[in-house]
Formats: structure tokens, C-alpha cells, sequence
């Protein structure tokens, strides 16, 4: 039991990172029905504004510390929400009107543009980097289970980050105009809905919470790469599909149970091996025998 206990708690602190992740890319697909295959990369950008500000804010203070890591997660976010909101104004903007398979593969073309741009040696270079501290380190114990205290960090910042979300989606005048984006385009543009203020805001939150997913992932991890968030977010992408594309709560879920089957799976042996092969497993047989996802609705399409 004390081994089951200690898996949950890893598999539940990763599975909140997949699951920031996931609800950017439920919240565009809700929005647009078109999936941003640079999400992952956008997490990648976040961990490096991390790993650039994390020395300049610590010389300025005391160093590692709850308050300048606050700053340097808030500051990493609002870099990362400025450039969602320029990828979608330069990139998809101009496709929005097209088929949606011409916005798809410009978004793979996004995807591999940042990724090959980070590699180049007078970016960021294709070494892995190793990631600065932003907390002081320590353990936790509860009787036999162990808790590292980012894990706890992550777990509580991201239960907060979730309700706030909710709060905006479900109570202001923004929220409500993104949902009624997402259930009718056109008749939220008959009622004044700003429909490219919205867009644009709907990628810029998404934006900020995988940035603070990314900066999530880089403490767990030895070291960063431009590479860092193609694993993340394909598993995020999964989560978001076996939850229910383009339901928020489904994305949490599915990225909580992501988090924890990967963890679990990782601990077995004999079956570490097959533990990316078992989710993707699962993903078919959720669409095969409920395609629209745990908590997701068939919605049928008029012609």
C-alpha cells in the first residue's frame, strides 16, 4: 500500500501537468474546431523564459524562494500568452475561412518551425539545458509515503489554476462569449460578440497555461531541449481526447488519468516498456466504443 500510495501521488502531480496542457487544447478546439499542434511547443518556450529569468529574478532577491518563483512563472506565462495571441494573429488568422485541414497543416508547419528555430545554436541550442530551482527542495513524509515538495506545489497550483479557469469560463462576460463562440459562431457575432478578441483571448490563456505546464514539467525533468514538448503534448492531446475535445472538465480528467496510468504502468515490471503503447491502446478502444470522449456529446451536425 505504501508503494500504491506513493505512485498515486507521482502519477496525480503528472497528471495535472498533462492536464494544463490538454485544456489549451480543448479551449481552441471549442473555439476553432481545429487542433494547434504548436500548444506543445508553446510549453517548450515557457520552460526557456523560466530557465532565462530564473537567474536575473534570484540575483535581484533572495534567491530560490516562494515569491520569485511566483514572479518568474507569472512573467514566464504572460510571454508565452503574448505569443499565442501572435501565432494565431499571423498564422491561423488569415486561414480561418479556409478548409480546416489547410489551418491543421500550417499548424504542424508552426509546430516544426519553433522546434527548429530553438535548436539553432544562436536560439537555444539543441543541448539539454539543466533546469535552475526555482523552490527550495524538500521532503514531505506521511508515515511510509514520501511527497517531494514540488510535487505538492504542482498539485496545489494547478487545483487553483483549474478554478479560476472555471470561474472565467462560467462567470464574466468573456467567458460566457467564448462559450457562445463555441456553440454558435455566427449568431455570437449577430449578438456583438467580438469574435477576434475572443479567438485571440482563448489562445493567449491557453498559451499561459502551458507555459506554467512547461515550467511544471522542467522541474520534474533533468534538463530542457527545444524537443522537450513533443512527449507532453502528445500525451496532453490524447488526455484531451480521451476526456472529451472541447470539454474542460473531460481534459483535466483525461490528463489525470494519463498522468496516473503512465506511473503506474512505469512501476510494473515487464510492462514499463509498453507504457506509451498502453495509452494509445486506451485511446482507441475509448473511440471505438464512446468517440466522443468520457464527458464529451455527440453533437450532430446539420447540412
Amino acid at each position: 500500500m505504501t508503494e500504491f500510495f506513493q505512485q498515486l501521488i507521482n502519477g496525480l502531480a503528472l497528471g495535472a501537468i498533462y492536464a494544463l496542457i490538454a485544456l489549451g487544447y480543448t479551449m481552441v478546439y471549442g473555439v476553432l474546431r481545429f487542433i494547434n499542434f504548436a500548444h506543445s511547443d508553446v510549453l517548450m518556450l515557457g520552460a526557456f523564459a523560466a530557465y532565462f529569468l530564473a537567474p536575473v529574478v534570484q540575483s535581484a532577491g533572495t534567491g530560490a524562494s516562494v515569491f520569485s518563483a511566483i514572479f518568474i512563472v507569472v512573467i514566464a506565462a504572460a510571454i508565452c500568452a503574448v505569443i499565442g495571441m501572435l501565432i494565431e494573429f499571423l498564422a491561423y488568422r488569415p486561414l480561418r475561412q479556409r478548409p480546416k485541414l489547410t489551418v491543421l497543416i500550417t499548424a504542424i508547419g508552426v509546430s516544426l518551425f519553433i522546434e527548429f528555430t530553438g535548436q539553432h545554436k544562436a536560439v537555444f541550442g539543441a543541448n539539454t539545458k539543466p533546469f535552475p530551482k526555482l523552490l527550495p527542495e524538500s521532503t514531505i513524509n506521511f508515515g511510509a509515503v514520501s511527497m517531494q515538495s514540488n510535487d505538492v506545489v504542482i498539485l496545489l497550483f494547478t487545483a487553483l489554476l483549474l478554478a479560476g479557469l472555471w470561474l472565467v469560463i462560467q462567470h464574466t462576460r468573456t467567458g460566457m462569449a467564448m462559450r457562445a463562440v463555441s456553440f454558435n459562431e455566427k449568431a455570437a457575432v449577430l449578438m456583438g460578440v467580438n469574435i477576434n478578441r475572443i479567438i485571440s483571448f482563448t489562445f493567449g490563456l491557453g498559451s499561459a497555461l502551458a507555459a506554467v505546464a512547461g515550467i511544471f514539467y522542467a522541474m520534474r525533468s533533468p534538463g530542457i531541449d527545444p524537443l522537450m514538448g513533443m512527449k507532453p503534448g502528445l500525451y496532453a492531446f490524447v488526455a484531451a481526447v480521451i476526456g472529451g475535445i472541447g470539454n474542460l472538465p473531460g481534459a483535466a480528467l483525461g490528463g489525470l488519468l494519463l498522468g496516473l496510468l503512465e506511473t503506474f504502468a512505469g512501476g510494473i515490471p515487464g510492462v514499463s516498456n509498453y507504457r506509451d503503447g498502453i495509452a494509445f491502446a486506451i485511446l482507441i478502444v475509448i473511440l471505438l466504443f464512446k468517440p466522443a470522449g468520457l464527458l464529451g456529446r455527440i453533437q450532430p451536425e446539420k447540412v
